[in-house]
């Protein structure tokens, strides 16, 4: 149990440290962690280098959380799983250790991004209905303030508060607020901008960038 357990957050750690974001800006040129926010998330990915590639940084984030929340699932479904335990709690550790991985990946010196998007890709395995909840406020939020960040912090808040009143497994919404508070601590520097009203938001230009 105890290195099934070691094992399951290895392999989520290293599904959430593949550095997309860095990757794909240095294939631009790019030093991620040197520009706009410093953050290889795909905000400042798409605020950097465009929608096109902040788009693809989503994208690939979401399937790194998808792949490792999922896996503990395909392993029990291929190899059988012990009598008596259940592979949630693996799909748990992986999903936690993937967001520690991105966010801190061994990869590019243990900096990374702050989660939203591997996080979402996570809980759309795991919560699914909780989860399109949680994205529905981030919607609302981003177009009516145009703030990423204030966005992602309510739809966090969002996520666990809607998986308890959908009547998830007492596990399930616990880790939905431990991964909302991780995501809301990796947002702290937002927060203190968003308060002295220096937080940059999303806006159109006249040549339709951002």
């Amino acid at each position: 149990m105890v290195l099934a357990l070691v094992i399951a957050a290895l392999v989520g750690y290293l599904f959430g440290s593949l550095p997309f974001g860095w990757l794909i800006a240095r294939m631009r040129g790019v030093n991620i962690f040197e520009v706009g926010s410093r953050s290889a998330g795909a905000t400042n990915v798409r605020r950097v280098l465009g929608a096109g590639a902040g788009n693809t940084v989503f994208a690939l984030d979401l399937l790194k959380g998808a792949a490792a929340a999922a896996w503990p699932l395909a392993w029990a479904a291929w190899s059988g799983w012990p009598e008596g335990v259940g592979p949630l709690r693996f799909c748990l550790i992986s999903l936690v250790a993937a967001l520690i991985g991105h966010s801190f990946s061994c990869f590019t010196g243990f900096r990374g991004g702050k989660g939203v998007a591997t996080g979402t890709g996570g809980f759309l395995v795991l919560l699914p209905i909780p989860l399109l909840i949680a994205a529905a406020i981030w919607v609302v939020a981003f177009y009516a303030t145009g703030y990423v960040s204030l966005a992602s912090i309510l739809a966090a808040l969002t996520l666990p508060t809607a998986a308890y009143l959908h009547g998830d497994r007492s596990l399930l919404i616990t880790a939905a607020a431990v991964v909302s508070l991780f995501v809301i601590i990796r947002h702290r520097t937002n927060i203190a901008r968003l308060l002295r009203g220096t937080e940059n938001k999303f806006v159109k230009r006249k040549d339709g960038a951002p």
